[in-house]
């Protein structure tokens, strides 16, 4: 599989677009699509607003994530912020750290990929907010 990669060193201000899975090593502030995935690993940092379908945090994350399928919160992972979603597998292990609500919404239309977004923009229809008392959480 062909990955997208944010390099360690690299610093990126501004809007990221991808049609593969996408690595972040490196700092993004601002936001990221990606079609596929998104995995931000150890040394990553993102400071903005995520949509994918499926999204690993094993480094920090603050912002709004909208997302359709899963999210996992590793051992190293740090998320502040709000996960909008559909009815996703949410999954925080051991060590894991999760600081915002869960925002399961009605309009199921938000969650199409269709590139150059504007996260921000995006009008959400509330179903139901859960606090993080209510997820679950694996010993993994």
């Amino acid at each position: 599989m062909v990955l997208n990669t944010i390099g360690v060193e690299a610093e990126i201000n501004g809007y990221v677009y991808s049609l593969r899975p996408t690595l972040v090593n490196g700092k993004v502030v601002g936001e990221i699509i990606s079609k596929k995935e998104i995995t931000i690993g150890e040394s990553g940092e993102v400071l903005g607003n995520i949509k994918t379908q499926n999204l690993t945090i094993k480094g920090k994350f603050r912002g709004n994530i909208v997302v359709s399928r899963e999210v996992r919160i590793t051992s190293t992972g740090k998320l502040f912020g709000n996960l909008i979603c559909k009815n996703p597998k949410f999954i925080i292990d051991k060590g894991g750290f999760f600081d915002g609500k869960r925002i399961s919404v009605e309009n199921e239309e938000i969650f199409e990929i269709n590139g150059f977004e504007k996260i921000k923009d995006i009008e959400i229809k509330v179903k139901k907010i859960y606090d993080n008392k209510e997820f679950i959480k694996s010993d993994v």
